[in-house]
């Protein structure tokens, strides 16, 4: 009987986070990378967005992640919540655009959270720059027809 010789692995894991708002009539975006998913952190993204869009009234869907649920998440003023019902990823447009994401960064290695943070990045930059794309995957017809009749 032969042996089972050890393996010896170090597992360790660095973790960032890509928060963004989708404007599924126009195809405009805006991401951050935080350290974390929390209430803390989406409270720095909201008034991130905020600040960007200090003139306009934004409806910001949250799709029931535990930091979405928190009630003690401090928001500015221009900003509403929207919540999705429970497991309906379907429903959310950013969903639909990070499952481009995972196409071009699924099953590669990176050294670091830069690195990876670079190629997601890359990622982006073609809807950034020609936001017809990004309305193309986000332009759910209910939802355009939602955000007409609201105006």
């Amino acid at each position: 009987m032969g042996l089972r010789p050890p393996w010896i692995v170090k597992r360790a894991y660095k973790w960032t986070y890509l928060y963004a708002a989708v404007e599924p009539t126009s195809g405009e975006s805006f991401c951050m990378y935080l350290p974390g998913m929390d209430d803390g952190c989406l409270e720095v993204f909201l008034n991130e967005l905020s600040k960007r869009y200090p003139d306009h009234h934004l409806l910001v869907v949250l799709d029931g992640a535990p930091s979405h649920r928190s009630e003690q998440i401090v928001h500015p003023e221009n900003i509403s919540f929207l919540p999705l019902p429970p497991r309906s990823p379907e429903l959310d447009p950013a969903e639909r655009w990070f499952q481009e994401f995972r196409r071009s960064l699924s099953n590669r290695m990176f050294e670091s959270v830069a690195l990876i943070e670079d190629a997601l990045s890359e990622t982006l930059r073609p809807y950034w720059e020609t936001p017809s794309l990004l309305k193309r995957l986000t332009g759910y017809s209910w939802w355009l027809k939602a955000a007409e009749e609201a105006l």
